[in-house]
C-alpha cells in the first residue's frame, strides 16, 4: 500500500518532492519529549500519545492524496488536535507547525495563503488570551508556524512560476515543431507536387516525339533527368531546413514548365529588393501556382507579374483556363499560409479564367509593375 500518491507534492502543486514527506516526520520527536521526559510517564500519558500520533499520521498522509476542499478540512483537524493537546503537551506545537506548512501549499496564490497563516496566528493569540495556553506551546507554535509558513509559501509561489514556465516552454516547443512539420509539408507538397507535374508533361511530350523527332524526345528525356536530380537536392534541402529558392531561377523554370505543357507565356519581372526568405516564400508560391495552371487549370495562356506597388511586393499569376472552383486545397492554403506569415494577403479571382494576387509588404519598396 502506497502512504504516498506517484507525484507526492501537495495536490494543489503538483509535483514529486520524493522522500522529503517521510524527513519532516521527524519533527514529531517533540511530541515525544514530556512522556520520556517525565518521570513518571503513566499509561494513559503513553497511550494519548501514540494514539494521537496515528490519529495524526493518517490526516498527515491522506493531505497528499485529497483535493480541495477536503485538504481543508484535513488541515483544520490537524491544527484542532494541536489546540487541543497543546495545554496538556507542549510538544502538540509540531502539529500547528505541520498545519502552517500545508496552509503554504493548499492555496493557489501566495496572498491566500498568507492570510489563512495569519487566521492560524489568530487563533493562538485567542488561545493564549483566553484560554490560558502554556507559553512554551502558544511561543513556540506561533514563531515556528510564522517563519514555516512564510518561507514555505514563497516556496510554492516560485514552484508555481516555475511550473507555468515549464508549461510554456513545452507548449513553446510543441508549436515549433507543429510549424516545423507544417513547414516541410507545405516545401514537400511545392517541391514533389511541381517536380512531378513537370516530368509528366515532358514525359507525354517526349513520347509524342519519340517517333516523330527523336532527337527533340532525347532532349525531354534529359531534362527529365536533370529535373529529378534538382529534385531530390530540393528535397535533402527542404528536409534539412537549409531550402533557398531564387526567384530568376523560378521564373525560368515556370516559363519551361508551361512551355512544355503548350501554354503560352507572358512574363512582366521588376527587380524587386527581397531577404532571402520573401524570395523563397515567392519563389515557392510561384511554383505552386504554375503547377496549379498545368495540372487544372486547362489554360492556353498564362501571365506572369512580379513587381512592386506602394511599399508592397505584388505577384500575380493569372491563366485563361475554366477557372471557377471557389474551393481551397492544400496548395492554395499553403500559399495563403505562407504569405500570411510575410504579413500579405492573396486574392482570387476565379470568374474568367483563375487570377492569383499576392501582396505583402517589403522593407525597401523599388520602382517595377504594379
Amino acid at each position: 500500500m502506497r502512504l504516498l500518491p506517484r507525484r507526492s507534492g501537495p495536490k494543489c502543486v503538483e509535483g514529486d518532492v520524493g522522500l522529503a514527506p517521510y524527513i519532516w516526520l521527524v519533527f514529531l520527536a517533540f511530541f515525544y519529549f514530556k512522556p520520556i521526559l517525565d518521570p513518571n510517564p503513566g499509561r494513559r500519558e503513553w497511550l494519548l500519545t501514540i494514539a494521537a500520533t496515528i490519529v495524526f499520521l493518517v490526516l498527515y498522509f491522506a493531505t497528499f492524496w485529497v483535493r480541495r476542499p477536503w485538504n481543508y478540512l484535513l488541515i483544520a483537524a490537524i491544527v484542532a488536535m494541536g489546540l487541543g493537546l497543546g495545554h496538556h503537551n507542549e510538544g502538540a506545537a509540531v502539529f500547528i507547525i505541520y498545519g502552517a506548512m500545508f496552509l503554504a501549499w493548499t492555496f493557489d496564490k501566495a496572498w491566500h495563503s498568507l492570510v489563512a497563516i495569519a487566521v492560524l496566528v489568530l487563533l493562538l493569540a485567542l488561545d493564549r488570551a483566553f484560554l490560558h495556553a502554556p507559553l512554551g506551546f502558544w511561543g513556540t507554535a506561533t514563531i515556528v508556524s510564522l517563519g514555516v509558513g512564510v518561507s514555505n509559501t514563497l516556496f510554492a509561489e516560485r514552484k508555481r512560476a516555475l511550473d507555468k514556465l515549464r508549461v510554456a516552454n513545452e507548449e513553446i516547443e510543441h508549436l515549433a515543431k507543429v510549424a516545423e512539420r507544417e513547414r516541410i509539408a507545405r516545401d514537400l507538397h511545392d517541391v514533389l507536387g511541381h517536380t512531378l507535374s513537370l516530368i509528366i508533361v515532358k514525359s507525354t511530350l517526349a513520347g509524342k516525339l519519340l517517333d516523330k523527332d527523336p532527337q527533340s524526345a532525347k532532349g525531354e528525356i534529359r531534362d527529365i533527368e536533370k529535373v529529378s536530380r534538382q529534385a531530390m537536392a530540393e528535397i535533402r534541402s527542404t528536409l534539412r531546413g537549409y531550402s533557398a529558392y531564387k526567384l530568376n531561377d523560378e521564373l525560368q523554370r515556370a516559363r519551361s514548365t508551361l512551355a512544355s505543357a503548350g501554354v503560352s507565356v507572358e512574363s512582366d519581372a521588376a527587380e524587386v529588393s527581397l531577404s532571402p526568405a520573401q524570395e523563397s516564400v515567392v519563389a515557392l508560391i510561384m511554383r505552386e501556382a504554375v503547377t496549379n495552371v498545368v495540372r487544372h487549370a486547362q489554360a492556353r495562356f498564362c501571365r506572369l507579374l512580379l513587381g512592386t506597388k506602394n511599399g508592397s511586393c505584388v505577384l500575380e499569376i493569372q491563366d485563361d483556363g475554366r477557372g471557377g472552383n471557389q474551393i481551397e486545397g492544400h496548395g492554395l492554403r499553403g500559399m495563403r499560409e505562407r504569405i500570411e506569415a510575410l504579413g500579405g494577403t492573396v486574392t482570387r479571382d476565379t470568374s474568367s479564367g483563375t487570377r492569383l494576387r499576392f501582396e505583402f509588404p517589403v522593407s525597401t519598396p523599388s520602382n517595377g509593375a504594379s
